[in-house]
């Protein structure tokens, strides 16, 4: 009697085992087939790799807006503010103390962390419209204070005359990019790797946990509002990360660093890929910025529309991104059987 009620759970350990390990491999070549897609378009695409570089510097800040809106569940219109942050913290020390790119891209992760976590203790606290309008409220803040402060920051003109070093000593920024576009490449790889682990673990199935009932997570003990600001401030460390490499390979930070235009791309790329999905950040932002260069190439005045038409078209029939494509494609085959 014993034995028969022990066989059905090894049985079903047996076949979980093989499940799991198939879904492991397919998400392992995945991985290897986007790190080799990266690798591609720098001898596929040499006269863009500026261009390039761009969409991977903006998959680092979606990535790390998933990680608040997508997991936690938290809105936000100023997420903005903490790549500018980084991009302001990295662009300074270049300029005032050191142009090493990895100890300027440690500090602009740094910048963005304190940011994120200073806001996060007051802004975790709202909800709904007046947390979206805190966190506008928040990168309004910061750009103003940077305008401010003209005879450090530039002011509206901009920070300038920031010129890194070699990293390792060795591999300088040149002209075409190529430096810039490896090196903004291998920061998205470990990011997006850290950020797979970090959501795999106990703390990303807590966010998913506050995302879905922040009351049952209460109730269990959990605490709700000092999580939210650990995602948040973890959010700003990766924002502040886009924002040190975009300031270290373009050498030059604007205020549009905190613009409100950023932050809203920042979603639309988002919601187009698919919220709670790291690999959805990436597919929204590649669709995103390809269609707008494209559309903006052909007719720089009605490109919005095409955005527009696009963003329409995908929350009506696919809300779950285009990462919800192929769930709604095996749907209608079986309808159609």
């Amino acid at each position: 009697m014993q034995e028969t009620q022990i066989k059905p759970a090894e049985n079903l350990a047996q076949t979980a085992a093989p499940a799991r390990s198939r879904k492991f491999l397919i998400k392992l070549l995945i991985d290897l087939a986007l790190i080799g897609v990266g690798i591609a378009a720098y001898f596929i695409f040499p006269d863009n790799l500026g261009f390039i570089t761009r969409i991977l510097i903006m998959i680092i800040l979606v990535l790390s807006l998933d990680l608040v809106l997508g997991y936690a569940g938290v809105a936000t219109l100023g997420h903005a503010a903490l790549f500018g942050a980084g991009a302001y913290g990295a662009g300074l020390f270049a300029v005032y103390f050191s142009a090493d790119p990895l100890l300027g891209l440690l500090v602009g992760a740094i910048v963005g962390a304190i940011i994120a976590f200073i806001s996060g203790l007051f802004l975790m606290r709202a909800h709904g419209l007046t947390l979206l309008m805190l966190t506008i409220a928040v990168a309004q803040i910061l750009q103003e204070i940077i305008n401010k402060e003209r005879a450090i920051t530039g002011g509206s003109d901009g920070l300038l005359g920031i010129d890194m070093d070699p990293i390792f000593g060795i591999y300088a920024f040149d002209f075409f990019g190529k430096t810039g576009y490896l090196y903004a490449l291998t920061v998205l790889v470990i990011v997006f790797f850290a950020l797979k682990i970090l959501v795999a673990s106990p703390f990303g199935a807590m966010a998913k946990g506050i995302h879905e009932s922040a009351p049952r997570m209460r109730a269990i003990g959990t605490p709700v509002y000092w999580r939210l600001v650990g995602i948040y401030t973890i959010s700003g460390f990766i924002a502040g990360i886009a924002g040190a490499v975009s300031a270290q390979v373009t050498e030059l930070v604007s205020l549009e660093a905190f613009g409100f235009a950023l932050s809203a791309e920042a979603m639309v790329m988002l919601i187009l890929g698919g919220l709670g999905r790291l690999y959805g950040a990436i597919i929204g932002t590649v669709i995103f910025m390809v269609v707008h260069h494209t559309a903006a190439s052909i007719d720089p005045f009605n490109w919005l529309f095409v955005i527009g038409t696009m963003v329409l078209i995908v929350v009506y029939f696919v809300p779950e991104g285009f990462m919800g494509l192929p769930v709604k494609l095996r749907r209608w085959l079986r309808w159609q059987k």
